[in-house]
């Protein structure tokens, strides 16, 4: 299923995209799509639902595909070409760091450049969304605790990032750092997370393609290595990680966004996100 919510800001309603591309309210059914929806058997019973009987909308704006994120986890260095053309090695594990919640917004919404910012960046990401708890998990039964997929822009204030104390939450957390969706793909979906493409265009010119088969570390390890450092709740979202092609890994000289651009993204299968930056607001 491709669920999603839809309304403005505070007041999404869930809802479902139909085989034929209608939206469907499914607030008759569920009050959001969040942690409390996304069980295994949360979901069959939205599954066993005949859309055509469900309302038919048309939103005037989509919003992040989860609501009540508790974690929003991310994951740095991912593929091995990004990780060189910022002038690092390969990591051995995973590096992790946090996003703050406060940054996610839906997929189409405005993304600001923050003030005094020069380095703002995009990063497309796939999104791993947490169903089951998941708690010292082996890599075998991983998957089992994911409830679906989403396409995530990590967007980045690369000098925040790294020129402001080390800091990588810094960079990463401006408001509306984190669109997410426009859906979230529910598991059975998408048969193999490791074999998706990804891509990324700005003002028209594509930035960045890749495949999630180049990952350094997979989904599955990546939920079992997080569980062994915190409990995945129902609803935490993983960013796990941008193929090469950001910004900052252009030559000879990087190249950065300022207001007034356009930035489109998505992952086969996962649908597609729009945003226009703006300078940030108050």
């Amino acid at each position: 299923m491709k669920l999603l919510r839809y309304g403005q800001p505070g007041s999404e309603k869930p809802g479902l995209v139909d085989d034929r591309g209608t939206v469907r309210d499914l607030s008759g059914a569920i009050s959001d799509l969040d942690g409390s929806a996304l069980s295994d058997k949360a979901i069959e019973r939205l599954r066993q639902i005949d859309p055509a009987t469900l309302p038919a909308v048309t939103p005037d704006r989509v919003g992040p595909c989860v609501g009540r994120v508790g974690k929003f986890i991310c994951v740095g260095l991912n593929y091995i070409d990004h990780a060189r053309e910022t002038g690092k090695e390969p990591p051995a594990e995973p590096i992790l760091f946090m996003k703050a919640t406060s940054a996610i917004v839906g997929p189409n919404d405005d993304i600001e450049i923050p003030r005094s910012s020069n380095k703002a960046d995009w990063e497309v990401e796939l999104g791993v969304v947490i169903g089951k708890r998941a708690k010292y998990v082996e890599t075998s039964d991983a998957l089992s605790h994911v409830a679906g997929y989403c396409v995530v822009n990590d967007v980045s204030e690369r000098a925040f990032q790294s020129e402001r104390g080390g800091q990588w939450t810094k960079g990463k957390s401006h408001d509306t750092f984190g669109p997410l969706g426009p859906w979230l793909v529910t598991r059975d979906e998408v048969t193999n997370p490791q074999a998706l493409e990804l891509w990324l265009d700005v003002d028209g010119v594509r930035q960045q393609t890749g495949a999630t088969s180049n990952m350094i570390f997979d989904v599955a390890f990546l939920v079992s290595y997080i569980s062994q450092f915190m409990t995945l709740e129902p609803g935490d979202v993983i960013a796990t990680g941008t193929p090469p092609g950001v910004g900052m890994g252009i030559k000879p000289a990087p190249v950065f966004l300022k207001p007034g651009q356009t930035i489109a993204l998505g992952i086969s299968g996962l649908g597609c996100q729009k945003s226009r930056t703006v300078e940030a607001r108050n």
